[in-house]
């Protein structure tokens, strides 16, 4: 959590406290960049939202920290959640 709360206070204005309801946004690449390359975040899950929005779950399997990265079709991409502990469960067996 300490590496994605070092990406807000670079993301957020320092005019104003951030307020739980702030996002952060960055252009996609750059977004991208910083969570692999710096947090050695990758996506592990990914879901469309709508015909212009993608949703991503980022994680970082070294911390446990993860983030649910919302991406627009202008380029845009948004951190809208973000915590730590992560654990990625396993599939249900089918029914067949």
């Amino acid at each position: 959590m300490r590496h994605l709360l070092v990406l807000i206070a670079l993301a957020v204005p320092s005019q104003a406290p951030a307020q739980v309801a702030d996002v952060i946004c960055d252009g996609r690449e750059r977004m991208v960049a910083r969570l692999e390359g710096t947090y050695g975040a990758s996506v592990r899950g990914t879901g469309l939202r709508g015909p212009d929005v993608f949703l991503e779950m980022w994680s970082s399997a070294a911390t446990g920290e993860w983030a649910l990265v919302q991406t627009y079709t202008d380029g845009r991409s948004c951190i809208v959640a973000m915590g730590e502990d992560w654990e990625t469960t396993p599939e249900p067996p089918s029914d067949s």
